[in-house]
């Protein structure tokens, strides 16, 4: 996360939300064996808390219960030419994101409890993908369905900590931040649309 304070995403709410909306993070943990790291889709637990799952066969699989970890969500980003800013050659490179570390301590959950939240992360996504009809485990077949899931284990992840980045710009004056923006609408539109009041 970028030290600069102007940077700083201090609400936990909008942290949190954002987590839900993006649903995907890079999830980081120590080992005996050295530092690792498993991609996983993220659902919010009713205690505050974030369930997740990933494949038995996952190296990570047997450093993760117990153990402190950190869930990396990333946003948009973009990279800022100096050429953007109302006056060039007093600036350098940057790069604009945004992103949310959850730091916490990861336990298993039962395998009884795995079937309903692959409902209700699949669910969650194909609600998003309206008016398409949803997907839903009735359209696999149930052995297909018993082999996947002795394929995956499921976690939740207990956060003892948020740390938030909105890099936007913010120290940068109005006209800088309009030329970044102007420029960006054509590679990185979601960005772009971050920069505009």
């Amino acid at each position: 996360m970028h030290p600069n304070r102007a940077f700083a995403w201090e609400d936990e709410a909008e942290a949190r939300a954002f987590v839900a909306t993006v649903a995907f993070a890079h999830l980081f943990a120590p080992t005996r064996a050295g530092p690792m790291v498993a991609h996983v889709p993220l659902l919010p637990a009713p205690d505050g808390g974030f369930h997740f799952h990933l494949a038995r066969a996952n190296r990570i699989f047997p450093h993760l219960v117990g153990a402190a970890v950190l869930a990396s969500v990333g946003g948009p980003d973009a990279y800022v030419s100096p050429d953007w800013y109302a006056r060039p050659t007093d600036q350098v490179p940057t790069w604009n994101y945004v992103a949310v570390e959850v730091e916490g301590v990861a336990r298993r959950l039962p395998d009884e409890r795995l079937i309903a939240h692959l409902k209700a992360l699949a669910a969650a996504h194909e609600a998003r993908l309206a008016p398409k009809r949803p997907w839903t485990f009735g359209k696999v077949a149930p052995e297909r369905v018993r082999a996947m899931l002795d394929a995956i284990a499921l976690f939740e992840l207990t956060p003892t900590a948020f740390r938030g980045t909105r890099k936007l710009s913010q120290n940068k004056n109005e006209a800088d931040r309009s030329g970044v923006a102007a420029a960006l609408g054509e590679t990185s539109p979601a960005m772009a649309a971050l920069l505009r009041p």
